[in-house]
This record gives C-alpha cells, sequence and structure tokens, in this order.
C-alpha cells in the first residue's frame, strides 16, 4: 500500500474486498485545467501491475468508477493532480512487482518567509535593517539604469496610524516591468542569467553585460533574484509591486504575503500561485481595507507617468519600527555611505572642490522621508545631502591620492585610491566614525597611530559597498619591517577604497566578497599606477614609497622646535631608559604661531588648570639644530595670580566682533535716511587668540564659569537730550553666538550712538566690569537725515485775491515721517516773481561708468600682487550703488594662468580689487598684461582696460657656482653648469669655490650675512658665515675610490624663493707610488691552493691579481712570497700547515679488551695525519663510531672512525668480547591470568613476578622487599616511568581490589641498587562493579515536608527521582537486572502510629518498574486529606523486587523521611529546619571522608616510608654520577668561540653574544649558531650610555644592544593552556632559549637570549615540528 503524508483512503468491497489506496503527494501542480492519475492494478489475477494514466478531467467519483470498470464501492475522496492509485486485494497485501509513485517535493514557504531573517545578520554592533533596504534600490537603481534624466528614487516610511498600518514605500521612476516580468520578479533564485529558458523567458531582450566604467558604476546590482524577496519578508510579513512599464497603458499589481501562503497551506491551495492584477492607471477600487487607506493616495500619484515601480510593505516587524524611528540619522548615513559613488559621481562627495566636472556628476536622487501621525514633523533627508558619511570623511580629510589598478587572471579588474590624511601640528586628522560606540583599542591611542588596528580599503563592488568585507593591506603598502626614510607613522594615516567589477563573486545578501582578498594577494595578480587617468607599468613599491615620502614632506605640518640649546638628562621621568637623551629649545613654532621662552601660558584638559611661564621646550631624542616633531614637553614656571592679569592670559575676553549677516553693515559716522532698519546684528567675544568664547575662564577645572552676555543700547542725541530709543540684551547661543533682530524705529532726525556692551551678571546685576577692567565693548556713532518725499502739503494761500496781481501756492514736500526734504525749486516764467524753491531729497542715479583711479602705466614687480580703486558712478559722476553690483577684473597675457578676481559693490558703490601675485616663469624682459574691469549684472556700463607692465624681479632666481684660482682676477677658471659630472684626482680637494646669485633680470645680487646664512652645502656641517658672505664656499673632498661617485649640492632657501645647483664627482685615479700587496688570508694547507686572490696595486692606478699559489709537500712552516714590478717590490710570508687529515692511527691502547659492559679502562690514544705523515691538528672533525652489531651500545672515547667535512676517516679496530653476568637483571616479567575479574572491592588475582638476567636466566635468591608493586588509576603514562604521585607498596596475595570501579594501571618495580631500579610493564586492569545489595540514589534527595491542604505542591513527596541498584560500595550494579519498585509508606522510628497517610488515590502502596538496575520515581503525592498526625515524621519505603532475589539474598531498600503538617506554617518553619538537618548530614558525611582519607594517606605514607631509604640512597648515587660526568666534560675538548671580546670587562658591558653562553648538545648549538648568525658578534651593555661609547669609539662598526631597551620573555609553550597541555606534543619540543647554559650573570642573559630567540622552538624532529604547528594551529582556531 502506497501512503505518503499520512493521508490514506480505503474501501473494502463486498465480495473481493478490493482496496483502493490513495497517495497525497503535494499541494502544488501545474496551472493546467488538464488533470489525471496514475492507477497500479496490484490484484492476484493481474501479475504485471502496469502502469496505467487516467484523465479525471471533469470526472466526478462515479464518472471516475465508471471510467475505471471496476464495480467496487470506493469511499468517495477528492481526486488530485498527479495522484497515483494502487488497486489491492486487502490492505496488507504484498505488491506483486515495484512501482514507481509519482511526488512532487516543493520547499515549504517558510524558505521565501523567513530567508531574510538568516541572510540578514548583525556585524560589529550594526544594525542590518539598511541592507535590507539596499537590496530594493540596487533594483531601482538597475531600473532607472537607462533614464536619461534624473533618476528618481524615492523611500517613503508611513508611520501615521491615521492612515492605515505601518508601511515602506520604495518607489522609482524606472523602466517598470511587463507582466511576464513581474513573474520572473516573484520566483525565488531566479537570477538575471537564468531567464532565458523557456520556462521563464520574458518578452525583452536577454541580459548583456554593461561596458566597463570608471569605478564600475554601471548600476547592474540586482543580481541574483533574491535580495527584493529577502529584504521585503525581512522588513515586514507583506508586499505589494506595483508596476507600469513604458508605453504601456496598464499598470500590474502583485501581491504576495505570509498570510495568504498560510492560508492556502490550511486550504490545500497551491502555494506559489496567484494572480496578477491588470488595471487602469489611478485605479484604486480594488483596495478596500481601512488599514490600507494609504494606497489610495499612492495610486493617485500615477497620473502622468510613463513607467515606474512601487515596493509595497507592510506588516512591518516592530522592532523595525523603532529602530526606524529612533535612528533615523544612523540608518540614513549608512545608506550615504554604500551608495556614496552612484549619489556623488565618480570623485565622491569633495566638499573642498571649487567646480566639478559635468562628467563626474551623478543624476541619481535619492530622497527618503517619515511621516508620522500629527502633530510629529515629518521627516525628509535627501542621501546627496548627507556630509558624514565615512566616504565623505575620508575624502574631504585627506590631502593627496594615489591611484593604482590590479588585474587578476579571470579578467577581474580592481581601480584602487589611497588616500592620506595629514598630521596637522597636534592631531591626526585620519577620521574617525561618528557614530561607532566602541572603545578605542590600544594601537589606536598611541600616539600617531591614526588608522590603528583598522583595515585600510573598504570594498565597492560595481559602485556599491560591499559592507561586511575589508581588504587589511597590501604587501607593497604593508608597514615597513625596518625603519626607512618614511617614518613609520605615515603608514597610519592613509585610507583607501577598491572597486571590483562582477567578476570577483559576492555572496547572495551583498555583505560579503567570497574570495577578493585572495585574488588580490596571488602572485600572478598585477599592480599598475594610474597617473592622470593613464596605466603605467612601474615598480608599484618603489611608486608608493616615493608617493607617501612626498605627502609626509609637503602635507603634513609638525611642530618646529627652534632655538637647540643643549641636551640633558632628566631625573624626574620615572622610566629609566627614557631618562636620556632630551634635546632643550628655546621656542616652537606651532600652527603659524610661535612660543617663546618667557611666555605666560595655561595649560588646558587639566585639572587643576596650572598658569606659568614658559622656561625651555623638551623633545626627547638625540637632536641638533630646527627639528620638526609630532610633539614634545614644555617646562613651565608656575607663577602666583596678580590682579589684573589680562596681560598674562590670552583666552579672557579681549574684544567684540560685529558682523552684519544679511550684508546691510552701517559705518563709523554713516548718514542713513529716516526709517532704515538696522541689523540684524551678530556680535561674538574674542579672545587675545581670536577664539570665541562665552564665558570667562576659570583657573579651576570643577569651578562653574560666568556667563556672558551683550547689552544693546541706542541713544538719540536730541536737542532736549540724550534719550534711549532702544536696549536689548541677548545670551549667548551656541548655533549664532550673540544675535540682535533689526531695528526699525530709527526715524527721529539727529546723531545717534549704538552701544554695544560685554555684561556680567554678578550679585544680580549686569556688570561691565570684571576684576578691575572694562569688559569688550563697541560704540557706532550714525546720523539720521529726512528720507524721500513721500508726500506734499499745500501751505496757506490767501484768500483775497486780485486779477493780475500773482499769488503764491506754497508747497512743502514730506518724507514717510513728515520730515521736510530737500530743496526744489519751481519756476513759472511770466510771472513776477517767477521761482520757488523747494526742499527735495536727491539720490544717486543708475550706474553708468565704472572709474579705475590707477592710470596707466602701472609698473608691477614680477611675482608680486597689485590692487585697484574702483568706483561705480552715475551719469552725473557720482558714487551710486545698485543690487548685484559685483565688479570682476580679469587678467590676459599670462601664459598657463586665467585668474580672475571679483569685488561686491552693492552696498557702497566702490570697492578694492586685490588681485593674485603676477608670476611669470623664466621673465628676462618687461612683460605686458592687460587688465579688463567689468560690471557682469549691468551690460550697459562699459569696461575698462589698465596696462600693467610685469618687470623682472630682484629677488633671487639663480645661483651659479664656480672656481676662481685667483681672487683678484675677473676672469672664472671653471663654471660650474647644473648635474655636471667632473673628473678629479681620487683623495684629493676641490678649492677654490665660489658662488653668485642672480636675479630675474641677470644682475648679480650683493651678498649679506643675512643671506649667507639662507646658504646651504650638503658636504659640509659647519660654514663659516663670514666666508659666505665673501662668496666662499668650503673645499670639497674628493672620495678616495676610484669607483665612488658624490653628489654635491649648494641651494639658497628664503620665504619665496628656493633655487638650488648641483654637481657629481667622478674621482680617477692617480700616479703610482709604490706597490703593495694584499692577502685575503695569511695560512694554507699543505696540498691546498692558496684561497682567494693576491691583490698587487700600485696606489691605485695599477693593480693585478695573483692565483693558483701551492706549496711544494714537506714539512709545515713559514714560507715567504716576493713580488717584483718594475722598480718596485713586495714581498709577504704565509704560513704553510698540515694538509686535510686523511689517517687516523692508533698511537697507544689494547688491541683486543675481554669486558662485562662494565667499560674499558685502558684509554685509546690516537692521532690524525695528512697524506704526508704530518700530524694535523685540526679539531674540526666530527666522530662516530661503529660496532660489529647493533646490540652493543658503546659510548665517551674509544673511537673506530673519524668524518672531516662529511667525509670519512676509517680508523684501527678494536675487538671486544663480550661476557654476560648471569646475576644482573635486565627485564621483569609479570604472569598472571588475564581472564580475571575484578569485582570492586574484591581481592586482586596472583601477579607472578620472574627477574631475568643478562644471559636470559631467572635470577633467585632475590630479596621480597626490593620488590614494590605500583596501582594508580587510569589509563598507562606511555612511559617506563608511573605519573608522579603514585603510591608504593609490596605485593601480597590478599591485596584489595579499589573500591570504585574504572580502569585501573599496575607496574612492578625491582631496586637493583642504590642508583638503579628496573621496571615492568604496565598492565591495565579493568575494575567492576560487585553484587548488587541495595537500592539508592546517586544523591541523597532533601527531606520532604508535606502539608495536607488542596494544593499538589504542598503534597509532593518526590517529584523526580532515579533509584539504582548498587553494591556496597555505592557504585551503580545490576546493569542486567530488571523488576520493579514498590513505594509504601511506614512510621518512623519508635513510632506508633498508626493513623498512615495515604498516597494520591486513597493507595497505601505504588509500584514503579525497575529496567537495567534503575527506576525512575516521579509524581509522587499524598491524598487530599490524607490521614496522619500532624508534626510526625514517616518514612518512605521503596522495596524493589528482582526475581532471583529473595529472603536470602534481599536487597536493601532505602528509606527516605518526610514530615507531616496540618499546618501551612509549621510546614514552612519545619522546612527551613529540615534543610539545615541536610546540610548538617551533608557536613557530617563530608568529615568522615576526609577523615577516611586521612587515615588512608597515613597508611600509604607508611607504606612508602618503607622505600624512602632506597630511593634516597638511589638519589645520592644518581648525583654523585652527574657530578663525575661534569667533572669529565669539563675535560673534554670543547667547541669555543675565538672571536676576540676586547670590550669585556669594561664598565656596565656584558660582552659579546658568542661569550654569553653555552650548549651541551652540538646539534641544538648548530641550531642556535645559524639562527644567530648575524648577532653573534654583537655587545651587550646594560646601559644605553656604554652602548653608545662602544659605538662611537669605534665610529659605527661594531654593533651594540643596550640591555635597558629589552622586553623580559617569560611566556609558557603555545601548547600550554591555562597550566594544562591543549594537546599532547611530540618530539620534546622547548624553548630555544632554555637550552642555554649561562656561567655568569644568569639573569641579564636570560633577558638578552629571551629577545633574541623570543619563542624559537626546537624538536627532534621535522615531523615532531610538522605535528606540533598543527596542533598549536588547531587549538588557535578552536
Amino acid at each position: 500500500m502506497a501512503e505518503s503524508e499520512g493521508v490514506t483512503t480505503s474501501a473494502v468491497a463486498n465480495s473481493n474486498r478490493t482496496h483502493i489506496s490513495q497517495s497525497k503527494n503535494g499541494v502544488n501542480g501545474s496551472d493546467k485545467p488538464h488533470k489525471s492519475v496514475v492507477i497500479f492494478d496490484c490484484r492476484p489475477e493481474r501479475h504485471d501491475a502496469m502502469e496505467r494514466v487516467l484523465d479525471i478531467n471533469g470526472l466526478d467519483f462515479n464518472d471516475f468508477l465508471q471510467s475505471l470498470v471496476i464495480q467496487i464501492y470506493v469511499s468517495q475522496t477528492n481526486l488530485q493532480q498527479g495522484n497515483t492509485l494502487h488497486l489491492l486485494q486487502t490492505e496488507d497485501q504484498i505488491l506483486p512487482v515495484a512501482t514507481k509513485e509519482h511526488i512532487v517535493f516543493l520547499p515549504h514557504y517558510d524558505t521565501l518567509v523567513q530567508s531574510g531573517m538568516y541572510e540578514y545578520y548583525a556585524s560589529e554592533g550594526q544594525n542590518s535593517l539598511p541592507y535590507a533596504f539596499a537590496e530594493l534600490i540596487d533594483n531601482a537603481l538597475s531600473a532607472t539604469s537607462h533614464n536619461t534624466g534624473v533618476r528618481t528614487i524615492d523611500i517613503r516610511l508611513l508611520f501615521d496610524e491615521s492612515l492605515g498600518k505601518h508601511a515602506v514605500v520604495i518607489m522609482d521612476n524606472g523602466c517598470g516591468m511587463t507582466s511576464k516580468q513581474l513573474n520572473n520578479w516573484a520566483v525565488y533564485r531566479l537570477s538575471k542569467f537564468s531567464r532565458e529558458s523557456g520556462m521563464f523567458s520574458s518578452d525583452h531582450a536577454g541580459y548583456v553585460r554593461p561596458d566597463p566604467v570608471a569605478r564600475s558604476l554601471n548600476s547592474d546590482i540586482s543580481y541574483f533574484g533574491v535580495g527584493g524577496k529577502q529584504a521585503v519578508f525581512y522588513i515586514g510579513q507583506s508586499t505589494r509591486m506595483i508596476t507600469k512599464p513604458a508605453g504601456s497603458p496598464d499598470v500590474h499589481e502583485l501581491i504576495i504575503s505570509k498570510e495568504e501562503f498560510e492560508r492556502k497551506e490550511r486550504n490545500k491551495e497551491d502555494i506559489y500561485s496567484g494572480f496578477i492584477r491588470n488595471r487602469k492607471m489611478a485605479d484604486s477600487s480594488h483596495v478596500r481595507d481601512d488599514e490600507e487607506r494609504f494606497l489610495h493616495g499612492l495610486i493617485a500619484e500615477e497620473v502622468g507617468k510613463d513607467s515606474f515601480t512601487a515596493v509595497v510593505v507592510t506588516g512591518i516587524q516592530p522592532e523595525h519600527v523603532t529602530f526606524l524611528k529612533q535612528d533615523f540619522h544612523l540608518w540614513t548615513r549608512e545608506l550615504a555611505h554604500l551608495y556614496h559613488y552612484y549619489i556623488h559621481g565618480l570623485n565622491g562627495n569633495d566638499m573642498k572642490a571649487s567646480y566639478r566636472n559635468s562628467d563626474c556628476v551623478s543624476n541619481i536622487d535619492i530622497q527618503i522621508s517619515l511621516l508620522e501621525k500629527f502633530p510629529k514633523i515629518p521627516r525628509m533627508v535627501n542621501l546627496r545631502e548627507i556630509d558624514n558619511d565615512m566616504q565623505t570623511l575620508y575624502i574631504n580629510t585627506s590631502a593627496d591620492t594615489f591611484e593604482f589598478k590590479a588585474c587578476t587572471d579571470v579578467d577581474g579588474i580592481v581601480e584602487g585610491i589611497l588616500r592620506y590624511h595629514p598630521f596637522l601640528y597636534d592631531r591626526e586628522t585620519y577620521p574617525e566614525d561618528p557614530y561607532s560606540c566602541k572603545e578605542k583599542d590600544d594601537d589606536s591611542i598611541v600616539l600617531n597611530q591614526a588608522r590603528g588596528k583598522r583595515p585600510i580599503f573598504e570594498c565597492f563592488w560595481n559602485g556599491r559597498l560591499i559592507p561586511y568585507t575589508t581588504v587589511s593591506e597590501f604587501d607593497w603598502c604593508a608597514w615597513p619591517k625596518k625603519t626607512g626614510t618614511v617614518p613609520a607613522e605615515c603608514y597610519s594615516r592613509f585610507s583607501g577604497v577598491l572597486f571590483t567589477n562582477d567578476r570577483f563573486q559576492v555572496s547572495t545578501n551583498k555583505l560579503t566578497f567570497m574570495d577578493l582578498e585572495l585574488q588580490l594577494k596571488n602572485k600572478e595578480t598585477l599592480f599598475t599606477r594610474i597617473v592622470n587617468g593613464q596605466e603605467q607599468r612601474v615598480k608599484i613599491h618603489k611608486e608608493f614609497h616615493q608617493w607617501l615620502k612626498t605627502c609626509h614632506e609637503k602635507w603634513d605640518k609638525q611642530v618646529k622646535f627652534r632655538g637647540f640649546k643643549r641636551t640633558i638628562t632628566r631625573t624626574d621621568v620615572t622610566t629609566k631608559k627614557m631618562q636620556s637623551p632630551w634635546a632643550t629649545f628655546s621656542s616652537i613654532e606651532w600652527d603659524g604661531r610661535a612660543y617663546k621662552a618667557g611666555q605666560y601660558v595655561k595649560s588646558q584638559k587639566t585639572q587643576p588648570i596650572f598658569f606659568g611661564s614658559v622656561i625651555q621646550f623638551l623633545l626627547y631624542g638625540d637632536h641638533e639644530g630646527d627639528v620638526y616633531a609630532t610633539g614634545g614637553q614644555v617646562q613651565v614656571a608656575m607663577v602666583r595670580l596678580r590682579e589684573p592679569f589680562w596681560i598674562l592670559f590670552p583666552t579672557l575676553p579681549d574684544k567684540l566682533k560685529v558682523t552684519w549677516p544679511e550684508g546691510n553693515p552701517w559705518t563709523q559716522n554713516d548718514v542713513r535716511p529716516a526709517g532704515t532698519p538696522l541689523g540684524p546684528l551678530h556680535v561674538e567675544i574674542l579672545n587675545k587668540k581670536g577664539e570665541s568664547i562665552s564665558r570667562i575662564p576659570s583657573a579651576m577645572q570643577n569651578t562653574t564659569r560666568k556667563a556672558l552676555s551683550i547689552e544693546l543700547k541706542v541713544v538719540w542725541h536730541s536737542p532736549n537730550g540724550d534719550v534711549e530709543t532702544n536696549s536689548h540684551i541677548a545670551a549667548h547661543s551656541a548655533k549664532w553666538a550673540f544675535w540682535f533682530r533689526t531695528m526699525e524705529n530709527l526715524n527721529k532726525l539727529g546723531k545717534y550712538t549704538l552701544h554695544l556692551n560685554t555684561i556680567l551678571n554678578v550679585n544680580e546685576s549686569n556688570a561691565t566690569v570684571w576684576a578691575g577692567n572694562r569688559l569688550p565693548n563697541h560704540t557706532l556713532d550714525f546720523s539720521i537725515t529726512e528720507g524721500s518725499a513721500e508726500r506734499f502739503v499745500v501751505g496757506t494761500v490767501n484768500t483775497l485775491l486780485h486779477v493780475g496781481v500773482p499769488f503764491h501756492i506754497p508747497l512743502e514736500l514730506l518724507d514717510e515721517y513728515g520730515h521736510p526734504t530737500h530743496d526744489l525749486k519751481v519756476v513759472l516764467p511770466g510771472l513776477k516773481q517767477d521761482s520757488q524753491t523747494l526742499k527735495i531729497s536727491l539720490l544717486p542715479g543708475n550706474p553708468d561708468s565704472l572709474k579705475v583711479k590707477q592710470e596707466d602705466p602701472i609698473t608691477v614687480e614680477n611675482g608680486t600682487s597689485v590692487s585697484f580703486d574702483v568706483e561705480v558712478h552715475d551719469v552725473a559722476g557720482n558714487v551710486t550703488a545698485h543690487p548685484k553690483l559685483i565688479i570682476s577684473c580679469q587678467l590676459q597675457g599670462i601664459p598657463g594662468s586665467t585668474s580672475m578676481v571679483a569685488v561686491d559693490c552693492s552696498n557702497t558703490g566702490a570697492g578694492t580689487l586685490v588681485l593674485k601675485p603676477i608670476t611669470f616663469k623664466n621673465i628676462a624682459g618687461d612683460q605686458t598684461v592687460k587688465a579688463t574691469f567689468d560690471i557682469p549684472s549691468q551690460k550697459s556700463v562699459a569696461p575698462v582696460q589698465r596696462d600693467l607692465r610685469v618687470v623682472p624681479s630682484t629677488r633671487v632666481s639663480r645661483l651659479e657656482v664656480y672656481s676662481q684660482e685667483d681672487e683678484d682676477s675677473l676672469v672664472d677658471s671653471m663654471v660650474l653648469r647644473d648635474k655636471e659630472k667632473i673628473d678629479w684626482t681620487a683623495g684629493d680637494l676641490l678649492e677654490n669655490l665660489h658662488y653668485r646669485l642672480y636675479d630675474e633680470r641677470g644682475r648679480v645680487v650683493p651678498l649679506s650675512e643675512e643671506m649667507a646664512r639662507r646658504i646651504k652645502v650638503n658636504w659640509a656641517a659647519d660654514v663659516s658665515v663670514e666666508e659666505l658672505a665673501q662668496g666662499k664656499l668650503p673645499n670639497v673632498p674628493v672620495p678616495t675610490l676610484v669607483k665612488e661617485e658624490h653628489f654635491y649640492q649648494v641651494s639658497y632657501m628664503e620665504e619665496l624663493v628656493s633655487v638650488d645647483t648641483s654637481f657629481t664627482i667622478v674621482p680617477r685615479p692617480d700616479e703610482p707610488k709604490h706597490m703593495k700587496a694584499t692577502l685575503s688570508e695569511s695560512t694554507v694547507r699543505m696540498g691546498e691552493v692558496l684561497s682567494g686572490k693576491i691583490c698587487e696595486s700600485g696606489e691605485s692606478t695599477h693593480s693585478m691579481l695573483v692565483t693558483g699559489v701551492r706549496f711544494n709537500p714537506g714539512f709545515p712552516g713559514i714560507r715567504e712570497l716576493n713580488f717584483t714590478w718594475r722598480d718596485f717590490a713586495e714581498h709577504v710570508t704565509i704560513k704553510l700547515t698540515a694538509g686535510v687529515p686523511a689517517q687516523l692511527k692508533l698511537v697507544d691502547g689494547p688491541q683486543e679488551v675481554g669486558i662485562k659492559l662494565r667499560g674499558i679502562q685502558t684509554p685509546f690514544l690516537l692521532q690524525l695525519f695528512d697524506e704526508w705523515g704530518n700530524p694535523s691538528p685540526d679539531q674540526r672533525v666530527v666522530v662516530t663510531l661503529k660496532t660489529s652489531t647493533p646490540a652493543l651500545k658503546v659510548s665517551h672515547f674509544p673511537l673506530s672512525e673519524w668524518s672531516f667535512n662529511k667525509k670519512p676517516i676509517h680508523g684501527p679496530a678494536v675487538k671486544l668480547t663480550i661476557i654476560p653476568d648471569p646475576n644482573k637483571p635486565v627485564k621483569l616479567v609479570v604472569e598472571y591470568n588475564t581472564n580475571s575479574v575484578f569485582p570492586a572491592g574484591g581481592t586482586l588475582t596472583v601477579f607472578s613476578v620472574s627477574v631475568v638476567s643478562e644471559e636470559g636466566s631467572t635470577i633467585k635468591n632475590l630479596n621480597p622487599a626490593n620488590m614494590s608493586m605500583l596501582l594508580w588509576k587510569g589509563e598507562p603514562s606511555g612511559t617506563s616511568r608511573p605519573p608522579s604521585g603514585v603510591s608504593y607498596g609490596t605485593p601480597r596475595v590478599d591485596k584489595v581490589i579499589p573500591d570504585h570501579v574504572g580502569k585501573y594501571t599496575i607496574q612492578f618495580v625491582l631496586c637493583v641498587d642504590k642508583t638503579k631500579g628496573l621496571w615492568s610493564h604496565q598492565y591495565v586492569i579493568n575494575v567492576v562493579p560487585n553484587d548488587p545489595v541495595k537500592l539508592a540514589p546517586d544523591l541523597q534527595p532533601p527531606t520532604p515536608v508535606v502539608v495536607n491542604n488542596n494544593v499538589l505542591d504542598s503534597r509532593t513527596l518526590v517529584e523526580d527521582m532515579s533509584l539504582k541498584l548498587m553494591d556496597m560500595y555505592n557504585n551503580s550494579a545490576g546493569l542486567e537486572l530488571s523488576g520493579k519498585v514498590v513505594v509504601t509508606i511506614k512510621s518512623s522510628k519508635g513510632s506508633s502510629d498508626k493513623n498512615l497517610p495515604l498516597f494520591e488515590g486513597k493507595v497505601k502502596s505504588l509500584q514503579f518498574s525497575l529496567a537495567n538496575g534503575e527506576a525512575q520515581i516521579t509524581n509522587l503525592f499524598i491524598m487530599e486529606n490524607s490521614p496522619g498526625q500532624d508534626g510526625n515524621e514517616y518514612v518512605l519505603l521503596f522495596r524493589p523486587s528482582v526475581p532471583g532475589y529473595g529472603p536470602k539474598n534481599p536487597l536493601a531498600a532505602f528509606e527516605l523521611p518526610f514530615r507531616f503538617y496540618n499546618d501551612v506554617e509549621n510546614r514552612k518553619q519545619m522546612s527551613e529546619l529540615t534543610k539545615k538537618k541536610d546540610q548538617l548530614k551533608q557536613t557530617v558525611d563530608i568529615y568522615r571522608s576526609l577523615f577516611d582519607t586521612n587515615r588512608q594517606l597515613i597508611t600509604e605514607l607508611s607504606s612508602r616510608c618503607s622505600i624512602s631509604n632506597v630511593l634516597q640512597n638511589w638519589l645520592f648515587g644518581f648525583i654523585s654520577q652527574k657530578t663525575a660526568d661534569a667533572e669529565k666534560m669539563k675535560l673534554q675538548t670543547r667547541r669555543v668561540c675565538a672571536m676576540p671580546d676586547p670590550f669585556r670587562g669594561n664598565l656596565d658591558v656584558l660582552g659579546k653574544i658568542g661569550h654569553l653562553a653555552l650548549v651541551e648538545d652540538d646539534d641544538v648549538a648548530t641550531v642556535i649558531s645559524w639562527h644567530l648568525l648575524g648577532d653573534i658578534d654583537c655587545v651587550v651593555t646594560m646601559t644605553t650610555a656604554a652602548a653608545r661609547k662602544i659605538y662611537d669609539d669605534t665610529q659605527g662598526k661594531q654593533q651594540v644592544m643596550p640591555l635597558d631597551t629589552f622586553l623580559v620573555w617569560d611566556l609558557p609553550l603555545p601548547h600550554i593552556r591555562n597550566g594544562q597541555d591543549s594537546f599532547r606534543p611530540i618530539g620534546n619540543p622547548v624553548f630555544a632559549r632554555d637550552l642555554l647554559i649561562f656561567p655568569e650573570n644568569a639573569e641579564n642573559c636570560h633577558i638578552v637570549f629571551g629577545n633574541l630567540l623570543g619563542d624559537t622552538i626546537l624538536t627532534d624532529d621535522l615531523d615532531s615540528a610538522n605535528h606540533y604547528r598543527k596542533g598549536v594551529n588547531l587549538g588557535c582556531i578552536h
């Protein structure tokens, strides 16, 4: 019967009981209406059980039966697509043949719903929600990649409950999706590469990889077909996709939700199916859910859009809502970091750039808005506006960049940028993450460690950040192992970014790269540098080092220490090695300011704050002259403050800074029309440093500083006295300091004064004086005159008029405030009085002309700037002002420069234009430059031009070096051109060098002492200023060696000028004067050619090499070599020694010896000879000894073979006759019954121990007391000896087996003599449990206390307890026994209570099953209202009943007493007392066990005392043997260090490293000598001063190491952790430093070699080393 998912239907017929079994194979199927089932006829008469497919499309169950043509009754059931039916005679019928059942196995919908939970994990304390949003933004970027205009991505967080449930909407104006593309989007893990198959092919073109672009910003980041689904189900539980493709009139909608999946599963519907709604634009009639009311407005926005896509996520997780609200700035900043280069373009958010290339500007606009319920204000941010993401910080704090490119063998291309963040005076500019909550590591807080332990490179994939992958460094930009020309701290001052293409694989969640760092660090990866966009094949390491060096020299701004005085030793420094040397200086230059000795200063960030005057500045290290450094120390003399002290401290208030934010400043004695607004005003209080302050500084750190305010008063000086028109007091604000609003009430005519006073609130009064000094103030005087005419008034007219008689009509023009304005003259011709003057207000007219006050010709010196005074005139020539009145000046005629400057004259109508310095390179004569002045906003104003005549400057522009033999001569004997090579005699002096300085016109610049001090030469440190002032240069020493070329330079530097010239001297040889023969060595072996070459030279003019010199064989001695050449002669002496050892002869000793393995007492005297019979003193030999049989082992000095240079020298043979000793024990043979069983507490079986001698016989008549047996618990020790702490004992026949089960090890030892013991093999016995005798728990449970009430917990006797059958030693026994445990209740001892409590169910006994010797007792309660006497103690009796155990061999029952109460309070009290009783009982048991242990220890110690004398004698013998060996070793010929050590014995000198330690083993000595090869001749001193003295005395030729700069090494071996071995090593690993023997100064020598050898470990062989290395690495991983 086939069955699937537990769904089976069956029916039985009346006659043949035919059974139909239906197997439901799933809930998913095809969307096609066609249905069919598969049928196997398995009745007995059908032997083939052929598979048949029956079409059931449109059939009900009866129709199906008719089609089946089988008249049987089958219970009705639903027939599903793809079901398999079996026709069976009976339900348990055996299938006659094998059948195939059709199944469908689709993943559970949790695969989709829960995918985001497993993909977006937190790392380094970051919330991963922004990365889920990033997946949806990736899709939007891909959709908008072909937009020609602005690419808009709008993210809306709709958290307004009045519009429905919370929702997140991501909208873009991309290409949209067709219904087929939308269907493909819903398919999980359908990547863009697999959408061209038959099932998933879309109606658009297939995937085409985009062309390569800079930074890989191709928007091709919607990739794997998983990110969008994972993201929406990580953010919420439902998503609605709304999209419209370009050119389509319809909008497509698709809804996928967890709720819909669950509904389909309950209804047994096809889960992975649904529908796409196709509707008209802006049609929201299908939205009827009140919780989605916000969709109406969202759908209404579709009008007018050609294409778009909107992702609507609902069912937002509550924790996500909280995070999105509270950390809005944090996650938007993270998104700005992810898409930094998509948002800001190729160059990133460079806020320092004055302009941007249009090709580098991005058209991507990502807007994020958070909408909450009123009255909360919506929050909106454009990612382009965020300026604190890490890439923005990296870009804007960098000073220079280094671009490179890496190519791998899989077409992978990586573009990289390194950015240098310089050190500025007192701080590193490497940016810190403003939102990082991590504490700095130790490395990042050390001085000059800008980046710390953080990796260098952030990694971008197709222009998008992969957040969880970083690259720490490459080999060519890693920290240097040795000190170079660039300080080490510079290697922590650069950050980097890598841009990869899609050839590098990333995880589907785009959080990590798969193998980026591995590929980039492959040897086949090629790195090239990019300069101005061009790829250069150069050595990247060299280019990077040069760039870093340039950055350090150009951009790092350090403190300049000036005025070097002397070097001192500071005893106030606690660390001894830091006490010296300290250089002292008189002044420093810091951030453009100079600080000198004697100045008053105040400390910052100290408690309390110190005041004092500078004594000197200190810098650690050996320095001379001016030097730059990142920091130092200052010595300050404390001073007592006396008021006033304003001069002492520049941090106190000094002046007020008044600015006009709206650009309408009022000047002193300004005249303004009535009603002119005054302000707004922005006021700052500045101290002498120019820093803005708001409080009075305090000398104490914890003292509250007094706040300052600004008082404003405007006083009108009226004819009747001063009147105060305005009075305001402004408090300080962190955003705008002190601010006063606009004042518009100045309409009285007359003079005014504006007073700004700094006030201090003291005792509720505003004081303007503090500490005897007035606080800063500011006064502005101005006048108010009548304004423009606004109206007129007709004066009084005479009402009696006469014909022909003129009359007056008085008119008075008034301004807005009723003040009479200027006079207006009205003329009426023909009248007797034809004119009248009225007052009018006349203002300047519109701009008409531009005036430049400076007239032609204007002469300016090259390299200097010039200023122009400009004015704007009206048609009448008056200076006039006008809005946007900006005057610009453009210079023409300067090669390579198009500088332009401008000045704003909108308020005054006049201004000063200051041009940048005009600089012509290599100017020879006068140059003409045209300056054009114009007003861009006033096209009607004609431009003005001025001609500038630029003349060569008088500054130094060229330096020339020449040689002049005669000072009075006017002719130069030799002029040295720049970079010229000069041949000169080696060892000679280049004398009579002079120099001249020329200005730009080629004129010689007269020299002065001030100019001479600026002359620097690189071949002499001390130069006479007087001679330099006369134009003389110091003599140049020519190198003595012909092969050396030296570079020489002369330079002149001042503030704006730097010129230099250089030359190279190539030494040439001189004429010969004598001949000299030089030998590489003065000793040669007989028969060998003199090694090296004999150099015959004549004062380096001629040289000859003599080779192949060999002497004839003879007697060793002194030989002389004579050389002659021309008239020169030379001879040298050479010592001829014996040749290479070739023979070994026995001079004295026995030829045949008979021994009993006790050694040969008669010594053997042997001698080495060369092939001519000369005795050889050579000690560089390796002695080996060979015997005729491997069983014979001989040590010490009998020789049979020597070897020299690994070539054997065969020696004489000595016959040894070995006589075995029948009384010498060599082996212990132990025999016992290996089939014996060792029950706990029983008696050991008989162990028979035999002692075997050398000849193989058994030795008898031995003292049994010399034989001991050792017994310990555990496995064998793995060596011949037992582990430490094992007890000894004499074997007995009745030796008792240990009480506890487990494995034990037995070993026997025979004490042969006082110094030697003979050990047997180690034998393992398995102690098993004894016969069971009782039923008991592993641990004694506490005494139960029950109360007779209706609460079940109060009536609980046993909740869960395990009882086991145990032997008499409490070992678990009876694992093969089963039975039952009967539980009853009895009275306690001595009690006669018959009214016993009853168990739950009103029973007196309960039974529990006993299986494998163990019974589990659970849920044991007394019944409610159980009988029993209040306060009595009863006993729970657990009696085992096991077949085979009866009255003759009973099993003891377990008894558990308990207390019975009717009162809860008594029960509580008794429960506490019972707990105390149990605790006391446990304590008694512990002490009893302790006493038993003490008795056992006493017994063991007594037994060990019996052999203590034997061990003591053995120990004394062993010490004597070792002492003899040591004395013998001293007499041996051993290797010594022949290196001279002339410094040993001096003060604070330990000696050379080769003399400080001894090594016992030759192999160890070879390894350590090789390891210390470069340091073996280094001298170790106790102090740095002693080391420097030796270094100076030897002119830097002797290596030195001061001990006070060393660290102390005292770490265990790596496999030892927390005092225990992490694994069992082989090969005897040991620190190399622990194998050294220090004859003297052991403690100091231990420190020296601990630093030199460090953690170097020696093992026996290579396999042991590999085993140890693997074990340590695995231990580090786990």
